[in-house]
């Protein structure tokens, strides 16, 4: 059974505290936007791999087709925040 961005928003969240999570996507390709204090000091790949553990089950199942994502710390996110107005 395909998976919902709440679903999915779901398992992101039981799997990692987040200050911001949005996904969005049209049932077989999802993007989720995450902000974590869990990202401190890790490199992109590295919060990628955090983040796909939280949905690892449900792409190896195919429930889960694919998940493309950006990651942000706090404040990273508060500066992409500044930036934007």
């Amino acid at each position: 059974m395909p998976m919902t961005a709440d679903d999915i928003r779901q398992l992101i969240a039981e799997h990692l505290a987040c200050e911001h999570l949005q996904v969005d996507g049209d049932g077989h390709h999802w993007f989720a936007l995450v902000v974590s204090p869990a990202f401190e000091g890790k490199r992109p790949i590295q919060r990628h791999q955090l983040v796909y553990g939280a949905v690892r089950a449900h792409m190896d199942s195919e429930a889960l087709h694919a998940l493309s994502m950006k990651t942000f710390t706090p404040a990273e996110w508060e500066q992409a925040q500044q930036q934007a107005v």
